[in-house]
C-alpha cells in the first residue's frame, strides 16, 4: 500500500518557489574556519547537509516521522565537490539545493554555495543520497508518496 504524502509540519518555514532552487542563508563562524581564516573544506559539507535538511523540512517532510512511521532514513552515498573560491570569517553565504534526480531508492541533488555580496559562486556539488531502512541500514525503495512528492519538486539545473 503506498504511503500518503507527508503533511507539512509547523516547522516548515522556508517556502520553495516553483522551478527555483531552495536557498538557506548561512553565516561563517570561527568554528568553520582554519588557521588561515578561510572556511575549512569539511565545513562546506555541513553547510550542504543543513540546506538539504531544511529543504526537506520546507517540503513538510519530518525525518523523525519518516524514521518512526516508515522505517526510512537517508545517507549520503556519493558526493562530488568543486571548490571554486574561499569563504572567510563572517561571510554571509547562500546554500542552494536543487533536486535533479529521483530514483527507486536514491535522490540526487545539485547544490551551490555562493556569496551574495559579490555574486561569487564558491562551491558546486552533486550529492547522491540513498534511502535506507532505519532498522537494518540496508537500501530500500523510497515510499511511494515521498517519491511522488520528490518528483513534483524537481527542478532543472541551470
Amino acid at each position: 500500500m503506498p504511503s500518503p504524502p507527508v503533511a507539512p509540519t509547523p516547522d516548515s518555514r522556508f517556502p520553495i518557489p516553483e522551478a527555483q532552487a531552495f536557498s538557506l542563508p548561512i553565516r561563517v563562524y570561527w568554528e568553520d574556519t582554519d588557521a588561515g581564516g578561510v572556511v575549512y573544506h569539511a565545513a562546506y559539507v555541513r553547510f550542504l547537509e543543513r540546506a538539504r535538511t531544511e529543504w526537506l523540512r520546507a517540503l513538510g517532510v519530518s525525518q523523525q516521522a519518516l524514521r518512526d512511521r516508515d522505517d526510512v532514513v537517508f545517507a549520503v552515498r556519493g558526493m562530488r565537490l568543486d571548490f571554486l573560491a574561499p569563504a572567510r570569517l563572517d561571510d554571509a553565504l547562500e546554500v542552494e539545493v536543487r533536486l535533479v534526480g529521483v530514483g527507486r531508492a536514491s535522490v540526487t541533488f545539485a547544490q551551490r554555495i555562493a556569496r551574495p555580496c559579490d555574486a561569487r559562486v564558491l562551491l558546486e556539488a552533486e550529492v547522491r543520497v540513498a534511502c535506507l531502512a532505519a532498522s537494518t541500514f540496508r537500501p530500500r525503495a523510497l515510499p511511494d508518496g515521498l517519491q511522488a512528492q520528490f518528483r513534483n519538486s524537481m527542478t532543472e539545473v541551470s
